[in-house]
């Protein structure tokens, strides 16, 4: 196994008693502490399940798959890191058993293994253990955070527990260091928090041979003194380092701050020998208190086939709290069911929105519905921001009732209709295999002048992320635009468009890639900054107006 490089050090988060505890969002807000301490952080998931990466997940299942520049399909928790920090990550920083047993079953099938009996040790533990080696070589890093998805305790664990064990036997004393994130729960008919729980699931990690050197007690109240006291004697934990992890009462940006306040940040410091420089947490300070306490709120109407599930459209909620801290505004997001919309009244339905936004998703179901709701967005002077699927909608309502090209559609959703204005691109047809075959990663992206998409950027070319096999057919492209839709943004060779508007609307764009991924609390990205501010205005507007009545009346 490879030695230590750079002595980097690793820290490793698990989590137990129940799933969503929020392992994720810690380990990213610890990356953010240590981030701001000066030290250069870089972080990682490994997932247990068997499927070699999310992308062919229901989002039911799973919530949104994140995208990154490479292309790599990978767990939303990989969204809260980047957010979170300024690392980028690549398909090296996202693990999942399915990646390890092919990659084994691939090696063993070449011969590498020289007729060995090919086991879980060493042969699976090796390769989970070599994907942090491999990290920690490519990747400049003064520390490595890597979260452990689903519960101690799990059957489909164990591997990558027992190589986080071996790992830490090999890197030493002082180079790695584990976080354990527990549940604590409060039973009313008792009256108390009950540790037995967190005592439990530490017991099934010192069971594997690990030590926890850090406990984060989720919990709905206070984890008092005499709390972690007894935490600590039953856990081997020293009672500074059981650490107190509400729920924070009002962002998750809050939860950086929250930790800090229990001096995790120290504790870790000083359990690796890192620097302990303070934090420079005031610009983080700043954006939360926006987040908090703005000045104004504008109402957005989010029209979804998955928007009963928070998660499915995860990155695009923390898009639209960024922009709006950036306008000193508060985003209120109103989820609608697209079916909703295209069985019911649209305009009882969106009428109460100030902006509208139709995010991506695969199938045919409340297509319709989002459809009309596009055409309301245009013909109501509504603030309209399509994303991925929603600038497909867009293209195709526009097609239908004003380019006057009756059934326009997808061959997505009609693969006989009479004008194809989405269709599947010629790479795409030969596809049989649904993992990681979609148009996916960064992508370059030309502006035309004088667009609103141009004017928001700021730059004549820019680069963004990709989901998705349908794309806009460049055979009605001239029709489109003489009807007067406005191709903002192309592929460098003129092939492939990205981004359409319309000019005489309050804001009407559309893109077919995914901005979200790309949008951080305190870069927000331009696009929804420019949709936050359209809808906040179109708000003041409507205020203003009711003012005036009132006055005149």
């Amino acid at each position: 196994m490879p030695t230590q490089p750079r002595n980097t050090k690793f820290i490793f988060v698990t989590g137990g008693v129940v799933s969503s505890l929020g392992k994720g969002l810690a380990a990213a807000s610890l990356g953010t502490l240590l981030e701001k301490r000066g030290h250069k952080v870089i972080l990682q998931k490994f997932d247990p399940y068997l499927n070699v990466d999310p992308g062919t997940m229901s989002p039911f299942q799973h919530g949104e798959v994140y995208v990154l520049d490479d292309g790599a399909e990978t767990d939303l928790d990989l969204g809260h890191y980047e957010r979170f920090t300024s690392g980028v990550l690549s398909k090296l920083n996202n693990l999942t058993s399915g990646q390890v047993y092919e990659n084994v079953i691939a090696k063993e099938r070449k011969g590498d293994y020289l007729g060995k009996t090919v086991q879980v040790i060493p042969h699976v533990t090796n390769e989970i253990k070599g994907r942090i080696y491999e990290v920690a070589k490519k990747v400049d890093a003064d520390v490595i955070i890597t979260e452990i998805g689903g519960t101690v305790g799990d059957i489909e664990g164990l591997p990558f527990l027992e190589a986080l064990r071996q790992f830490a036997h090999e890197v030493g004393p002082g180079n790695a260091l584990f976080i354990h994130v527990t549940l604590v729960p409060y039973i009313g008919a008792a009256g108390e928090l009950k540790t037995k729980p967190t005592q439990q699931s530490i017991a099934k990690l010192r069971e594997i041979g690990i030590q926890p050197h850090v406990v984060l007690c989720r919990s709905e109240l206070p984890i008092e003194r005499d709390v972690r006291e007894k935490i600590s004697m039953f856990c081997n934990v020293p009672s500074e380092a059981v650490i107190e992890c509400r729920d924070v009462p009002h962002s998750i940006y809050e939860l950086p701050l929250y930790l800090q306040e229990e001096k995790l940040d120290d504790i870790v410091c000083d359990r690796l020998s890192l620097p302990e420089a303070e934090p420079d947490l005031s610009a983080w300070k700043n954006f939360v208190e926006r987040v908090i306490d703005p000045q104004h709120e504008t109402r957005i109407g989010v029209v979804g086939k998955y928007i009963e599930l928070q998660d499915a459209y995860k990155s695009i909620y923390e898009a639209l709290t960024h922009a709006g801290a950036a306008n000193d505004c508060r985003v209120i997001v109103e989820r609608i069911d697209a079916e909703d919309v295209e069985k019911g009244d649209v305009e009882e339905q969106l009428d109460s929105v100030d902006g509208l936004l139709i995010p991506g998703g695969f199938g045919d179901r409340g297509i319709e519905g989002k459809v009309r709701a596009a055409e309301y967005a245009r013909t109501h002077g509504i603030p309209y921001f399509g994303i991925c699927l929603g600038m497909q909608v867009a293209t195709i309502e526009f097609a239908r009732n004003v380019a006057g090209l009756v059934g326009a559609n997808s061959t997505e959703f009609d693969q006989g209709t009479a004008h194809p204005v989405i269709c599947l691109l010629d790479e795409q047809k030969s596809v049989t295999q649904k993992g990681a075959s979609m148009r996916l990663g960064s992508w370059v992206c030309d502006l035309r002048p004088g667009s609103r998409s141009f004017d928001l950027y700021k730059s004549a070319t820019i680069s963004e992320r990709h989901r998705h096999r349908f794309e806009f057919n460049s055979d009605y492209r001239d029709q489109l635009e003489a009807a007067g839709l406005v191709i903002a943004g192309s592929a460098p060779d003129g092939t492939l468009v990205e981004i359409v508007e319309l000019p005489k609307h309050p804001f009407y764009v559309a893109a077919q890639f995914h901005p979200e991924f790309l949008s951080k609390p305190n870069t927000p990205h331009p696009l929804f900054t420019g949709f936050v501010a359209a809808a906040l205005a179109r708000r003041l507007g409507v205020q203003k107006h009711a003012r005036e009545a009132a006055v005149n009346s």
